[in-house]
Formats: C-alpha cells, sequence, structure tokens
C-alpha cells in the first residue's frame, strides 16, 4: 500500500510522511521493512478517520486498542499482531521525540502472548552434504562461493546481494558488510569459503558484460537478485539430497547456532550477526539443555566440580 500524502488530513498525513522518511534516510529501513510499516500506519490512518479522529494529538490509548481488536477479530497471529504494535510504538515514539504529540498513547500496549517459535537449523551433517558438490560450470563455481560465504560469515540475504568486489579482502580474509540501518561490520571467512571465492573469481569474467563491480553475477551480466540467491540455494538443497526447506535465513541461523554451540560466546555471535540487542541474539540462537547445562557448569564459579579432597 503506497502512502498517498493527500488522502489524509494534514494533521495526520504529514507527521507520517515525515516519520516514514525518517525511516528511510536516517534509520536505513529496507524497502520491505518500509512497506510493512506504510501499510500498518496507513491502516490506523483510516481507523481514526472512520472514528472521528483527525490528529495524532487526539489519540488515546482506547483508540489503539479499538483499533487492534480489528486484528484480534480477523484472528491474526499474535506475533503479526506485535509488528502493528511495534509500527505504531515506534510512530508514536517519535512524534513525542519531535514534540508533536504531548502523551504517548501506545505507551502500555501489549500483544497477546504466543509461544515463541524457535527458528530451524541445519544440523552441521546436513550443512556439510548441502556444501560438498563440487563445482564444474561458471554457474556452479558461483553458487559454491555463495553459499559457503553465506554459511562462513552468517551473512543476511540482502547482505550478500549487495556485496562487490571492493567488499572482500581474500589476502586479509574478511569481508565488509553494510547491514541494518547501513551499519558497517568486518567478518571473518572461513578456510573453505576462501577457496570458494577465488575459484568464483578466476573464471567471473565469464559473466562480466557489463563491468560491474558485483561479486555475484547473473548469467544475464547482472548483479544476482535476492530471488535468484533464494532458487540457486533450494536447487542446491534438492540436488543434495537435503529434505528440510531450506531457505536463505536458514543459513545464517545454522551459522548462529552452530558457532554458539561450539564456543557458547553469545556477545561474539552477536557481533558477527549485526544484532545492535543481544535479546536478538539469543531468540535466533537456540541451544539445547544440555549444552546450556555443561557450559554452565565448565563456567560458573560456584558451579564447577571441585577435586575430591581425601
Amino acid at each position: 500500500m503506497p502512502f498517498e500524502l493527500e488522502e489524509y488530513p494534514v494533521s495526520l498525513g504529514v507527521p507520517l510522511q515525515r516519520y516514514l522518511n525518517y525511516l528511510k534516510n536516517e534509520r536505513g529501513y529496507s524497502q520491505h521493512t518500509l512497506a510493512s510499516y506504510t501499510r500498518t500506519l496507513c491502516h490506523l490512518c483510516k481507523y481514526l478517520l472512520e472514528n472521528q479522529i483527525n490528529s495524532w494529538e487526539h489519540v488515546k490509548a482506547d483508540d489503539l486498542k479499538g483499533w487492534l481488536m480489528v486484528f484480534r477479530k480477523e484472528q491474526l497471529k499474535p506475533s503479526s499482531i506485535q509488528a502493528k504494535i511495534s509500527a505504531s510504538k515506534g510512530l508514536f515514539k517519535y512524534l513525542l521525540q519531535k514534540q508533536l504529540v504531548k502523551n504517548d498513547p501506545s505507551e502500555l500496549l501489549m500483544a497477546p502472548k504466543a509461544g515463541r517459535a524457535l527458528p530451524k537449523n541445519l544440523a552441521v551433517d546436513e550443512m556439510d552434504v548441502l556444501l560438498s558438490f563440487v563445482p564444474e560450470t561458471t554457474i556452479e563455481y558461483r553458487d559454491k562461493a555463495m553459499l559457503e560465504l553465506f554459511y562462513s560469515s552468517g551473512l543476511r540475504l540482502s547482505e550478500l546481494a549487495t556485496l562487490t568486489i571492493g567488499n572482500i579482502d581474500l589476502a586479509e580474509k574478511q569481508v565488509r558488510v553494510l547491514g541494518k540501518g547501513k551499519k558497517e561490520r568486518v567478518l571473518p571467512i572461513g578456510r573453505m569459503a576462501i577457496k570458494a571465492l577465488s575459484d568464483w573469481l578466476s573464471v567471473r569474467i565469464e559473466f562480466n558484460k557489463y563491468q560491474l563491480d558485483a561479486l555475484f553475477l547473473s548469467q544475464l551480466g547482472n548483479s544476482i537478485s535476492v530471488r535468484q540467491i533464494d532458487q540457486r540455494l533450494k536447487h542446491w538443497a534438492k540436488q543434495q539430497g537435503i529434505h528440510n526447506i531450506v531457505h536463505p535465513h536458514k543459513l545464517r541461523h545454522s551459522f548462529a547456532s552452530h558457532m554458539l554451540e561450539s564456543s557458547g560466546d553469545l556477545r561474539a555471535v552477536q557481533e558477527l550477526l549485526g544484532h545492535e540487542n543481544l535479546s536478538t541474539t539469543q531468540i535466533y540462537t537456540h541451544l539445547d539443555y544440555q549444552h546450556l547445562a555443561s557450559v554452565y557448569d565448565s563456567a560458573h564459579p560456584r558451579a564447577k566440580k571441585k577435586p575430591n579432597n581425601k
């Protein structure tokens, strides 16, 4: 749903337009996230107008609860309702900071609780199988490099798709990534990914019809799209006999889970993933209880086993 300013009274439309511009230009939100926020907040505007409210200053907590009740009656998932709440909270926080409202009516909004669905990941053995193919064609060399780098550095799909030749430093074994909020981070590249990237770069010229600096190119010579990456990943999962549903984010989650299971260092994994909040990392990286217990027993001063004193 595109935002049409003229559809709304100035007192609603102009502040909303400024907020959306802020998310795009200052916070660096992706087009997908911006589209989601726009749909939600336009829906809120229309609900307010239907209830004779034409200014953000006049919105009360009960008005927002009534708006959310629409979604509850439609039996939206709690996670979807939480997304609506987050969008409204972000808007009113911005309006309060800009002194466009005196109070924040969204402050006490709460989503219905739901069991947290942990992301699934591929087992280490499954990752080994997925990445075990030996490339023979230019496309396969490209695919091998993409998948190895994906898993090696825990990249987001959008981060992988927008990499340039200049982002890769094979000598230093690192990749420079521009993540969410236009925040840059430098990540290590593993040995197998270095080999795959070197092989790809040696044949990349065959696809580089337009002298682009994009790291990964399509057969037509264009920068590879996120859709094409997803399709190639699914192709190789099927080709390699992986029965689980495999998508790009599953590789990122597998990277996070395997790193955390091996190291137990949540903060380091947070930095590698580019998460602003540690709580996000905790959601994406689940450990079985046995592993958590063993880490606790070996690390906590009052849990360590003491030698027997005879």
